[in-house]
């Protein structure tokens, strides 16, 4: 019913000349998606109708998903793992449909981004869309492919061997792990949620827990746990005191087992280890950006290990693609030249400010948010900017879409800003991209345990006269000294910061000598007057040397995906009664297969003609399916719609055949030379629906081609 009376919608407004049609169509199709969205009408989050609507939404979707082999439990005949999961043939071509796209959009907007892969032929699978790769190499674009077993010692530098971790607790008798933030956070919303005698100041305090959530310590944590009476949801026994439990996967380099490394929690630490070769390769220019896509290991810990879950699918997964662009730019100049092509568009965001004061996210200009200082600066909102549209083009509803800015409790103590592209879905607002600046952290940690400066610099025109501090110490008297430990004691007085030097200055002259530790040693020593100098002199540089800054889109593909099928998952009604028929209606940019072929009744003459619209399918590069079988057409069109083919060709003559379209079903004749540049059009966003039906005959269907649930 949703999409009859959208259908008749577009029929009626149906005018004589294009123009007109196409903005009827266009007004048609906001209603269609309005019809749609009921499906899962907004409703206050403690009505109970409500949860079972989205639940009985969520049902159909994964049952349709795992059905028709989007996605599956990985090792399924074995009784699963928990967290793991393969992707059947319809679900890698969305997911190759989105990658594809992900390199396009942002390789044909980023002047700076550079490709370094020889393989080009290799790069965009199942996609309709050309790309020119002379125009990608031209531009100047940087793509790496790392391994996904990193060293121990590139992710200490990272901090995540010291801090990627998780607060658990463990059922006393089962051993079974739980987060024990998130079983604080259930309890909160439970008796917040159904709780009906809840005082006003136990209210309150459940609010005050969820809002300092991030903020507590362990100690913290299981204090809550235990004044709550918090016990393992699965079998009711005591828990015990949170620990910290890390979300690597460990493994060992070699057979030796003496070189520990990682599966990576993310891929991004290659980019930033290979940063001075990039740089080099990029002619020694700021700003650059290097892309990576690639799989990440987390061993989340929201599971038990031998147990499928399916309350949240794709979205916790311990082996999942990241795309991420580490764009290195000067931290004295975050301007960038394309801002001006986003600075209009205006969609969803909520400031920390929103947040703290318990308002709703509201919409905002990306330029008047960066100029008044909500958004830090034009780099970080470009990409902003960027996310918006990538998300958008590929299906995602911008009513369900929305910005979040960190609050200060999730910001790193590093970071200058970061926001999360949130999408709604029936499990909530769910982040799926990370935008954040995370200023030279990154750079600096890995230079300064590797001892390579991954540094830029900027040649002055003219040189510059600069003051500046030198510290000169004395070889000979530090040998003297300190023997075999001369070099390290060297290095850590050439390491000193400036209040450093000036402190240890200040009291050489003062006293004639200083302790001062030195951290390789692990003990403080002695230093006296004639071992060091320090001294404030005027120099003139021909160049500044910095560390770049790094502003990271980060995007989860599988989180993506999963909120698309979500957007793009309807029902509507079938020939019998009650039956409803599942669709996915997929924009063309990201459906698995673009079109299929029908011959209407199994006849030799049209399975001719169907092979020879085939054969001019495959030479357009047009991905589709051939269904010459005996079933009913409605039966067929339902087949298809439900894994989301925007077009279906039917063979009922030699010399035209009918084209229907998925969501509005309407359909056209069009004489067999043309339908594979017809299908093209459509399928390669030159042309929409609208504009093809102004220009071919429209075709009525029979009572016979009404769509059937399709055999299981």
């Amino acid at each position: 019913m949703l999409l009859s009376s959208a259908s008749r919608a577009l029929a009626a407004a149906k005018p004589r000349s294009p123009e007109p049609f196409a903005a009827a169509a266009a007004a048609a199709a906001v209603l269609l998606r309005r019809q749609l969205a009921a499906v899962m009408a907004a409703a206050p989050a403690s009505s109970a109708s409500a949860a079972g609507n989205r639940e009985a939404f969520r049902v159909a979707v994964t049952n349709t998903l795992e059905r028709r082999l989007f996605y599956v439990p990985s090792f399924k005949i074995y009784g699963g793992v928990a967290g793991l999961y393969d992707y059947g043939p319809p679900g890698c071509a969305v997911k190759a449909n989105v990658l594809a796209f992900w390199r396009q959009f942002y390789y044909l907007w980023c002047d700076d981004v550079m490709l370094v892969r020889n393989n080009w032929s290799g790069i965009l699978p199942c996609v309709d869309v050309s790309v020119d790769p002379h125009f990608v190499l031209e531009e100047g674009m940087l793509e790496v492919d790392c391994p996904c077993v990193t060293p121990e010692v590139v992710l200490k530098a990272s901090g995540h061997v010291d801090k990627f971790t998780d607060l658990m607790v463990k059922d006393e008798k089962t051993g079974t792990c739980y987060r024990a933030d998130h079983l604080l956070k259930d309890f909160c919303k439970d008796k917040l949620e159904k709780d009906n005698t809840l005082s006003p100041e136990k209210t309150a305090e459940f609010n005050h827990v969820l809002a300092v959530l991030d903020d507590l310590s362990a100690e913290q944590l299981g204090a809550k746990i235990k004044e709550y009476g918090i016990v393992a949801p699965d079998t009711k026994n005591p828990l015990s005191d949170p620990y910290p439990f890390n979300l690597m996967f460990q493994t060992s380099i070699g057979p030796s087992g003496l070189s520990p490394g990682y599966m990576r929690p993310e891929t991004a630490q290659g980019i930033f280890v290979n940063f001075k070769d990039l740089y080099y390769y990029n002619g020694n220019k700021l700003p650059f950006a290097a892309a990576q896509i690639g799989q990440a290991f987390r061993n989340e810990a929201r599971f038990s290990i031998y147990h499928i879950s399916p309350r949240q699918g794709l979205l916790r997964v311990r082996e999942f693609t990241l795309a991420e662009i580490e764009h290195f730019v000067d931290p004295e100049d975050k301007s960038h030249p394309k801002f001006r092509d986003v600075s209009d568009l205006e969609f969803l965001m909520f400031p920390r400010e929103q947040q703290l004061t318990g308002k709703s996210a509201m919409k905002l200009n990306i330029g008047q948010a960066v100029s008044e200082g909500t958004v830090n600066n034009e780099t970080l909102g470009y990409f902003i900017g960027r996310v918006y549209l990538f998300l958008t083009q590929l299906g995602i509803d911008k009513d369900r879409l929305r910005f979040r800015q960190h609050l200060p409790n999730e910001m790193a103590h590093y970071a200058a800003d970061c926001w999360d592209a949130e999408i709604e879905c029936s499990f909530g607002w769910i982040e799926c991209v990370g935008i954040a600046d995370r200023s030279a952290y990154d750079l600096r940690a890995h230079s300064d345990k590797s001892g390579v400066a991954l540094e830029a610099h900027e040649k002055f025109a003219e040189p510059r006269e600069v003051e500046k501090l030198v510290i000169t110490p004395s070889k000979k008297e530090l040998g003297l000294a300190f023997k075999g430990n001369q070099r390290m004691v060297l290095e850590a007085l050439e390491a000193m910061s400036e209040t450093e030097a000036l402190n240890m200055k200040s009291a050489l002259e003062s006293k004639g000598e200083v302790e001062f530790k030195v951290c390789t040693l692990g003990k403080d020593v002695t230093i006296k007057k004639s071992m060091v100098s320090i001294n404030m002199e005027k120099k003139k540089e021909h160049q500044r040397k910095f560390t770049p800054s790094v502003i990271e889109p980060s995007f989860g593909i599988g989180r993506i995906i999963y909120c698309l099928f979500e957007h793009c998952f309807y029902q509507r009604p079938g020939k019998a009664e009650d039956e409803q028929l599942n669709v996915f209606g997929f924009p063309p940019l990201v459906a698995p297969i673009k079109c299929t072929v029908f011959p209407l009744v199994k006849i030799e003459k049209f399975e001719v003609v169907a092979k020879k619209i085939s054969k001019a399918l495959t030479a357009a590069g047009i991905s589709h399916i051939i269904d010459m079988t005996g079933n009913t057409i409605g039966k067929r069109y339902a087949r298809t719609d439900e894994i989301g083919v925007p077009l279906a060709i039917t063979v009922d003559n030699t010399t035209s055949v009918t084209v229907r379209d998925r969501d509005s079903k309407d359909q056209i004749r069009v004489e067999v030379d043309e339908v594979a540049s017809v299908v093209k059009e459509v399928t390669d966003g030159q042309s929409t629906w609208a504009d093809i039906m102004w220009r071919y005959p429209a075709h009525t269907a029979s009572a016979a081609e009404e769509e059937e649930a399709p055999e299981t």
